[in-house]
């Protein structure tokens, strides 16, 4: 009897045992995996963006399958979010390098019924797309022009000034945004006189800057410069636009190989307060940058992936401006500041966004 009780002891325990190991397998088969596609790791901005995602979103208990797509290669996007397909994840989202070139990846996607959020620019042509994260772009760019108008005191100062125009990558449809949220402001001036693009480049496709790339701008701001004879003892360059730090870089490393210094030179925007920018800021090459807190869009999207998880209402606060060709995608807007030497420690350093240190200049 006793050798029959041992032997229905131990056939309960390997039962509890296989019952266990079954639960937390189910349990863990349970937890939702979402697929992050990060264009590029060249940029600080993105980095940033890829750490961030996945910190807040395995905090809030997913799976995360976070990839960069080497150095804005879009096959390699491409086959990542094929693999992410393949791998179930629950949702997807997407930083694309080319707004226009994941048409086809996502119709799988949707077939298999995975959300697609557009983080920070939008996908162009593709009914996949469920939702869009991004900051108010159009701000970004309005806010950029009114700093060059207050600073040059357009409204009241005789002129004329001289100004050139950057934007960044034509494939990016944020540049229909910060360009044209630029270009609202300053056109009226352009137009009347008051400032003057000595260049003749005015138009999107003339200011363009193919893939936000730093070398490409200051290979443009070089041509310029010969051109038209900018330097501190040339033709005054009072004010360049441009739509983010990377190719402001770029601005900046050619404007002080022309003899430019903190003494006379030109005002300078910027977006994403990356760190050589922001350096630059403190030492007087480079006038403000829009400060995108990368936290707050991040926290956002860990919200919308937990209601569609849910099943519930996704949160938007825009359902009219960001048309992909397919149709209105619903999104959220985040709100940008900018920062200048007056706020950047308020903004960068007591919020955590940087250590002091990570400003210091060597």
């Amino acid at each position: 009897m006793k050798k029959i009780t041992s032997v229905l002891l131990i056939l309960l325990l390997a039962t509890s045992a296989m019952f266990a190991a079954g639960s937390t397998e189910a349990a863990s088969s349970s937890v939702a995996k979402i697929g992050v596609s990060m264009p590029t790791q060249s940029l600080q901005r993105w980095n940033q963006d890829g750490a961030n995602m996945k910190a807040q979103l395995e905090k809030a208990g997913y799976k995360v399958d976070l990839q960069y797509a080497g150095d804005n290669d879009i096959p390699t996007q491409v086959a990542q979010i094929e693999n992410m397909i393949t791998s179930n994840c629950k949702v997807l989202v997407i930083a694309a390098i080319d707004g226009s070139a994941l048409t086809e990846v996502l119709k799988t996607a949707k077939q298999k019924g995975i959300a697609v959020i557009a983080y920070d620019r939008l996908i162009m042509n593709s009914d996949a797309v469920s939702y869009y994260a991004t900051f108010d772009n159009y701000k970004v760019g309005t806010i950029q022009g009114t700093f060059i108008r207050d600073a040059l005191k357009l409204d009241t100062a005789k002129g004329p000034f001289n100004i050139e125009l950057f934007t960044g990558s034509p494939d990016d449809n944020n540049v229909n945004f910060f360009f044209g949220g630029a270009m609202s402001i300053l056109e009226p001036y352009i137009k009347s006189g008051k400032l003057v693009v000595r260049s003749g480049q005015t138009t999107k496709a003339q200011c363009a800057t193919p893939n936000w790339s730093t070398e490409e701008s200051q290979k443009r701001m070089e041509n310029l410069i010969t051109a038209n004879g900018y330097g501190p003892k040339g033709n005054r360059l009072d004010a360049v636009l441009s739509s983010n730090d990377s190719v402001a870089n770029g601005i900046t490393n050619a404007l002080v190989a022309a003899g430019y210094t903190k003494d006379n030179f030109p005002i300078l925007t910027g977006q994403d307060c990356d760190k050589p920018a922001v350096k630059n800021m403190l030492q007087g090459l480079q006038s403000m940058s829009i400060f995108k807190d990368t936290r707050t869009l991040a926290s956002k999207v860990v919200d919308m992936v937990n209601a569609i998880v849910k099943g519930s209402t996704v949160e938007i606060n825009d359902n009219k401006t960001y048309d992909n060709g397919t149709g209105i995608i619903p999104s959220y807007l985040c709100d940008p500041v900018f920062a200048t030497l007056d706020n950047y420690k308020a903004l960068l350093i007591d919020s955590g966004y940087y250590k002091e240190a990570d400003l210091a200049i060597n």
